[in-house]
C-alpha cells in the first residue's frame, strides 16, 4: 500500500532572494528607557519613518507598527542575511538619534542622558501563525478594553 501526502503551501507569501526562498517575520517589542510613556502623535511618527528607514536599509519590510503609551510593538519581514539582533540594534539606534534630536519636551522631561530606548527587548518568532492575526494584536495596542487586558479600575 502506498500513501501520497500532499502539502500545500502557498508560495504568494514567500520572498526570493538570489539563492534562498524565505518567509521570515518576528514580533519586536521595544520599551522606552525607565518604562516611562513618552509616546506621543509625533514622537510616534517620527518613531515610523525611522522604524521603515532601517528596514528598508536591512532589505526588510514594516508589516505592522503600533504603540501605546509605554511601548513599541513592530511586525518586521526580515531576509536571512539579516542578524535579528543587527537589525533591532539599528532600529533602536537611528529612532532614538531622530526623536532625541527634535527635542521634544515630553522626552527631555521624561528622559535624560543620551538614550531613549531601553537597552533589552522581545522578539518573538512568528512561525506558522497566521499573520493577520498577529497584526490585529499589534494594530489593537491603543483599545483600552483589548482582549487579555486587565479591566482598569476607577480611581476614587
Amino acid at each position: 500500500m502506498v500513501y501520497i501526502y500532499t502539502y500545500h503551501i502557498n508560495t504568494d507569501e514567500f520572498r526570493t532572494g538570489r539563492h534562498v526562498v524565505y518567509k521570515l517575520h518576528a514580533h519586536i517589542v521595544l520599551v522606552p528607557k525607565y518604562r516611562r510613556e513618552v509616546m506621543t502623535e509625533r514622537v510616534i511618527l517620527c518613531m515610523k519613518d525611522a522604524f521603515s528607514e532601517v528596514c528598508d536599509r536591512h532589505d526588510a519590510t514594516l508589516d505592522a507598527f503600533e504603540t501605546n503609551r509605554g511601548h513599541a510593538h513592530l511586525l518586521v519581514s526580515y531576509p536571512p542575511k539579516v542578524s535579528l539582533s543587527g537589525l533591532v540594534m539599528s532600529l533602536k539606534t537611528i529612532s532614538s538619534i531622530r526623536v532625541r534630536a527634535a527635542g521634544w519636551p515630553e522626552i527631555t522631561r521624561a528622559l535624560w542622558g543620551e538614550h531613549f530606548w531601553s537597552p533589552s527587548y522581545c522578539v518573538v518568532s512568528t512561525g506558522d501563525a497566521p499573520l493577520e492575526v498577529i497584526k490585529r494584536y499589534i494594530e489593537n495596542q491603543q483599545s483600552p478594553n483589548r482582549p487579555g487586558r486587565p479591566p482598569t479600575r476607577k480611581r476614587s
